[in-house]
C-alpha cells in the first residue's frame, strides 16, 4: 500500500522493447546513444570522424611549425 499522501510511482516498461523506443524508465549513457547513432549513419559518422582526424592533425602541425625552435646559423 501507499502512504497517504504519497503520488504512486509509474513501473517501468519491459527491457525487450523493439523499434527504437526508450522504456520511460531507462536513460541510456551517451556511449549507448553514440554508438547506435554510428550504427544507424554509419556513412556520415565516419566522414564525420575522417574531418575530425584531418583537422586535428592540421592544427598539431600547424602549432609544432609555429612553436619550432630558431636555431642559431640555420
Amino acid at each position: 500500500m501507499t502512504e497517504p499522501g504519497s503520488t504512486p510511482q509509474p513501473q517501468a516498461a519491459p527491457k525487450g522493447t523493439q523499434g527504437g523506443a526508450q522504456p520511460a524508465g531507462e536513460n541510456p549513457s551517451f556511449v549507448k546513444l553514440a554508438m547506435r547513432n554510428m550504427v544507424r549513419k554509419g556513412r556520415q559518422s565516419l566522414l564525420h570522424f575522417g574531418l575530425t582526424a584531418a583537422g586535428f592533425l592540421a592544427f598539431i602541425t600547424l602549432i609544432a611549425w609555429l612553436g619550432r625552435p630558431q636555431l642559431p646559423g640555420g
